[in-house]
């Protein structure tokens, strides 16, 4: 007996770490292996995860240190990383540096991460989706950063800032900035990319009014036939009702309804439906909407929620109250309507959404050059100077007019001096009161 438990304990001295993949050794073996050998261990695994990743990200192996960059601020913290504001010391670029939230989970490289890696990639460069430039590291294999391009605005923060000044955007303001976010969704669904958490904290904004679709944490790819994936995405409050009923089959249109949620929180400058649960938000959507008719919605009724809910009957689409009627025209109505509708299947794409006859109307989409420029909450409040034309010197003007502009300043009797004050470039200027 005494030999068979010698046996024994020289089996357990001989134990080989090596011999059994890192994350299948149990609390009892890791519990024999000395610190600096587990550390290592855990190091190895961790790089084999990330050279797992898809081979087409070019960066990812031989990735540069993060001490190649400058930390200038911290921008924000959220569910899947913290942004910081960086400089790069070779090129002077400043950029946005994303610190993935690297916690040591049993399944190792946390699959919010490798999706918004492999999704960012996938999107591409297109003008509306943040770009990623690269991945760099830190000292250990754990700090990975994503080296993306820096955007000053989100436009939640800036839309709060907006409403605490009484300010709001214009008709042409909101067509700019819906037209881009169709115009970047669009590309995501055209590459069978779900965002599945399209917020207004996750759209970005640039100095140049160009709108960004930023986090990816919660994208995937989808198919065709769709497979079940968890109910659980997409922000309460912009979240489409399939969702909420506990729909596990769902494709493009749950982004599509947090779009008419944005486009209507674009103009209130504040959330549709801000529900305080599951429940409340059913109901704040049900109260506006109406309770679904099924005849219009015939699936309805066989989600899982459907039957356990125990909600009055609201009377059908009472929502265009909650708008100006200025703000919101007949073609205008009908666009978030059509985004805003039901039945997924009839709810309205991104292709079609753009094509709408509300963006060729007047007032017309904004172009971005002209957009104001705003304090940035991610550079300390400053806002950048206006990008207006240097003034032109007196007395070289008349020189530089063309024949028929002379002899009309002549004919009109302007001495030089104002024509030559008068005759710098175009320089357009934003009502102050207004932003």
């Amino acid at each position: 007996m005494e030999s068979v438990e010698e046996d024994e304990d020289e089996e357990e001295e001989e134990f080989d770490p090596n011999t059994v993949p890192f994350e299948e050794l149990t609390d009892e073996q890791k519990a024999k292996i000395s610190p600096d050998v587990l550390k290592r261990l855990e190091k190895q695994w961790q790089q084999s995860l990330i050279d797992a990743l898809p081979v087409y990200y070019a960066g990812i192996l031989g990735c540069r240190s993060v001490n190649e960059f400058d930390c200038m601020n911290k921008v924000e913290e959220g569910t899947f990383g913290v942004v910081y504001r960086a400089k790069c010391k070779r090129t002077e670029e400043v950029v946005a540096l994303k610190r993935l939230k690297m916690e040591k989970e049993k399944d190792g490289f946390p699959i919010t991460s490798t999706r918004e890696i492999n999704m960012l990639l996938k999107a591409g460069t297109h003008e509306n989706i943040v770009n990623v430039r690269e991945i760099v590291v830190g000292h250990n294999i754990d700090k990975i950063f994503l080296v993306m391009e820096f955007v000053e605005h989100d436009l939640k923060s800036l839309m709060d800032t907006m409403k605490k000044r009484n300010k709001s955007f214009e008709v042409g303001h909101v067509k700019t900035l819906l037209q881009q976010l169709l115009s970047g969704l669009n590309h995501m669904h055209t590459l069978w990319i779900l965002h599945r958490d399209l917020k207004t904290s996750n759209l970005l904004l640039t100095h140049n009014g160009v709108l960004k679709i930023a986090d990816f944490g919660l994208a995937r790819e989808y198919g065709d036939p769709l497979e079940k994936y968890t109910e659980v995405v997409v922000t309460l409050w912009y979240r489409a009702p399939e969702l909420l009923l506990g729909t596990k089959l769902y494709s493009t249109p749950i982004d599509v309804w947090s779009v008419g949620c944005i486009m209507a929180e674009f103009i209130r400058l504040k959330p549709l439906w801000p529900g305080s649960g599951e429940l409340d938000q059913i109901r704040k959507i049900f109260m506006d909407l109406g309770t679904p008719i099924i005849d219009k919605w015939p699936e309805v009724v066989e989600l899982p929620l459907w039957k356990q809910l125990n909600i009055e009957h609201f009377q059908f689409n009472q929502l265009r109250k909650k708008f100006d009627s200025e703000m919101l025209d007949e073609t205008a109505w009908k666009l978030l309507n059509s985004m805003l509708t039901y039945n997924p299947e009839k709810r309205m794409t991104c292709e079609e959404a753009l094509k709408c006859s509300w963006f060729k109307e007047k007032p017309l989409p904004i172009p971005s050059a002209e957009f104001p420029t705003f304090p940035a909450k991610s550079e300390g409040g400053k806002a950048p100077p206006r990008r207006e034309p240097e003034a032109p010197r007196q007395g070289t003007a008349m020189a530089e007019l063309d024949e028929q502009t002379r002899s009309l300043y002549a004919s009109l009797k302007i001495p030089e001096k104002y024509a030559a004050q008068t005759s710098g470039g175009f320089a357009l200027k934003f009502d102050k009161d207004r932003f």
